[in-house]
């Protein structure tokens, strides 16, 4: 069984989801000046961060922290919003890739830049924060 929090975990731990709540709340609004939900952003994120060049539907799911079922509405929405494609795998013709297409590309990027920025400026306190943890 672990100790009893400290006061000074306790605050470090408020400072730190303060900032995370801070940075999110920043993140939600930026994916809504796009014309994008948040849902929409992070699926973006997820095909264009992946370490293939295109995810399949399972690793979306994974990196979502989502079903298979509500990952494949997600793309399904984002496909038709013009966001995403469907490519079929090249080495497996029952599995479908995922990519962004330019619209997609184009949104990603600059939420990306404004979430940078934002990140940058958190840095110091979100640093601090974990610190504070030990």
């Amino acid at each position: 069984m672990s100790a009893e929090p400290t006061d000074r975990e306790y605050r470090a731990l408020l400072r730190f989801r303060h900032a995370q709540r801070r940075f999110l709340a920043f993140s939600e609004h930026a994916a809504a000046e796009e014309g994008l939900t948040t849902q929409q952003h992070q699926l973006l994120l997820a095909v264009r961060g992946h370490e293939d060049e295109a995810p399949t539907t399972s690793a979306i799911a994974d990196l979502l922290v989502l079903k298979n079922h509500s990952a494949v509405e997600l793309i399904d929405r984002a496909v038709a919003a013009g966001l995403v494609e469907r490519r079929p795998d090249p080495d497996d013709g029952r599995r479908q890739r995922i990519a962004l297409t330019p619209t997609g590309e184009e949104h990603l990027g600059r939420l990306t830049a404004a979430n940078l920025t934002e990140l940058r400026t958190l840095r110091g306190e979100l640093l601090e924060a974990l610190e504070g943890l030990g």
